[in-house]
């Protein structure tokens, strides 16, 4: 028994889960670790915390982050039509299209989110009439969002062996049924873990739109800033509250890498 005892500590060469009560006690010795470098570095700190403050605006940090929730849902959705759209286009044989979807995404993501927040929404959509910081800056984040998660598609989608491809025409299916039964259940599966630290950098890129003053999370947390004078007690919330978005986002992840495991 005291020589396995050890073997507890390492995943199994099967590739099996470990033991609950193993991952519990190396999680818990991990998070205590951490927990006590922050402990004393914090302990450390000549500060006057005044969080009584910062606690009359709590209806304020709360409006805020709901409205974040819903700019980062909205644009995350939005980013998903917007990349398959664009991982189809940049494969397609049309040249005009597939020229287009080159271009969209070398420039996002060749040039800052900040610019591009301040040129949609100063020039692009004063030149339309769009006076809708919100509608704007979903847009945005959207389109900056979709470039990157294009390029995610494409990989997955050209890392599909061409054997693939050509038994699925052989077997008479058809284009959209080639990408609906052969291509798109891999691509899943092969995607989900960029798929998922990109919507958790989508969801913390909402931040910016405080340039445009829409009021979500983080000009919440500078304007309670600006009121109280209370620097950390205004942003340790607001840490907490980006984390309580992006951590289901990794769980949803690896619940459903598991879920659509399988050889291939």
């Amino acid at each position: 028994m005291g020589r396995l005892m050890p073997l507890m500590w390492f995943t199994p060469d099967d590739g099996s889960t470990a033991p609950l009560a193993s991952r519990i006690a190396a999680f818990t010795i991990v998070f205590l670790l951490i927990s006590a470098i922050f402990w004393f570095a914090f302990s450390q700190l000549q500060y006057g915390w005044n969080w009584h403050a910062v606690w009359q605006y709590r209806q304020k940090f709360l409006q805020g982050w709901l409205v974040t929730v819903l700019i980062s849902v909205a644009a995350l959705c939005l980013s998903l039509l917007i990349s398959i759209f664009f991982a189809l286009a940049r494969r397609s044989r049309l040249l005009p299209l597939r020229y287009l979807a080159i271009l969209y995404i070398e420039v996002v993501r060749g040039t800052p989110l900040l610019v591009q927040i301040l040129v949609f929404f100063y020039v692009v959509a004063d030149a339309f009439g769009i006076s809708n910081r919100y509608a704007v800056g979903i847009l945005t984040l959207a389109l900056f969002a979709g470039a990157y998660l294009s390029e995610i598609i494409r990989a997955g989608i050209e890392s599909i062996g061409e054997s693939q491809l050509e038994s699925a025409h052989a077997i008479g299916l058809t284009t959209f049924q080639t990408y609906r039964f052969v291509i798109l259940p891999q691509v899943v599966r092969r995607i989900l873990p960029p798929l998922a630290g990109q919507f958790a950098s989508l969801i913390k890129d909402s931040s910016l739109l405080s340039i445009i003053a829409v009021s979500e999370f983080t000009l919440n947390a500078q304007e309670v800033n600006a009121f109280t004078f209370s620097t950390l007690e205004s942003y340790l919330p607001l840490a907490v509250g980006y984390l309580l978005l992006t951590f289901p986002v990794s769980l949803l992840s690896r619940y459903l890498e598991q879920k659509y495991r399988y050889a291939t």
